[in-house]
């Protein structure tokens, strides 16, 4: 298993069947670059066209369709002192006679203290509005879409987010977590980009802290075939449902939920009701873009193999 350090010089708008940049075998890590949410890279020059331009794709060895692609996210490293959110709430979160009061959009930029003394950790406001003097939450990479081509020959836009993946901004895609996508192409074809300083659940600003990153991940295919996107993290495992209304999300995440329950558990349709029912949790990923994201969570205490 080898490790590829990889510098990218294209972008994409779409997950798609795009020509792979780079081919990997399975088990194999990547060190890679990626940009802002809008185009800037490491040196906040635009360097690629938004929405969320994406590296890759990567080309793994032995994913066929019908497999699974396990992505285990290692390290997510800022690569400049800067990123950027947007302000007011989004229109997606607010009440309709909220709206009429709702401030213009504006920038703002933050300032990312990765290594720095008693704010090492932390981002902060540049020019901080009144009330939020002191304000530095603690620096939480994440990365806010990533996932592999759908099926279909089709291209979607990295604004959006499916069974593929994609778009999704759901803060615990961090370092010490594992994704699953299904793959629907030879080689899997996998993307990824738009990482974040720090988010809170939702992405209810149309941002996180958007900045440039350097990337490390582990590939690996695994003979199982999954329907919507999982996770594993050390306490959890997690399924993830891509749609609109975000009832219809609820239901694919948690209908994975049942499936996986079955597959690796044991616990058929009545069983997996009752743990669910009484030890599940819901977290909210993207609630601004096209589709919405909903994650189902299980604590693995519960659970025997």
């Amino acid at each position: 298993m080898a490790t590829h350090h990889f510098r990218p010089t294209r972008y994409h708008n779409t997950l798609g069947t795009a020509e792979p940049c780079l081919r990997l075998a399975d088990g194999d890590t990547l060190v890679t670059d990626t940009v802002d949410a809008s185009g800037l890279d490491a040196h906040e020059v635009a360097i690629a066209a938004r929405p969320n331009p994406m590296t890759g794709p990567f080309f793994v060895e032995g994913a066929e369709p019908g497999d699974t692609l396990a992505v285990e996210i290692i390290r997510l490293t800022p690569s400049r002192r800067t990123g950027w959110t947007y302000s007011p709430l989004a229109l997606t979160v607010l009440e309709p006679a909220a709206i009429l009061e709702r401030p213009p959009q504006q920038r703002a930029i933050w300032e990312i203290n990765a290594n720095e003394g008693a704010n090492e950790g932390t981002v902060r406001l540049q020019d901080t509005p009144p009330g939020l003097e002191g304000f530095t939450p603690p620096l939480a990479p994440m990365i806010g879409c990533f996932g592999v081509a759908p099926a279909g020959g089709e291209a979607i836009s990295t604004a959006t987010s499916g069974p593929h993946g994609g778009n999704m901004d759901y803060r615990l895609f961090a370092p010490g977590t594992t994704a699953w996508f299904p793959v629907s192409v030879p080689g899997a074809l996998f993307y990824l980009g738009d990482g974040h300083a720090c988010q809170g659940d939702g992405e209810i600003t149309g941002t996180g802290i958007e900045t440039s990153f350097e990337m490390e991940v582990r590939l690996s295919v695994l003979k199982r075939r999954i329907t919507w996107p999982r996770a594993e993290t050390a306490e959890d495992i997690i399924t993830i449902g891509n749609a609109r209304p975000l009832d219809q999300a609820l239901q694919h995440a948690t209908t994975e939920m049942q499936r996986w329950l079955g597959e690796d558990y044991g616990l058929d349709a009545r069983a997996a009701s009752h743990l669910m029912g009484m030890v599940v949790r819901y977290d909210v990923g993207n609630v601004f873009n096209p589709a919405y994201t909903v994650a189902c969570r299980v604590a693995k205490k519960w659970l025997k193999r």
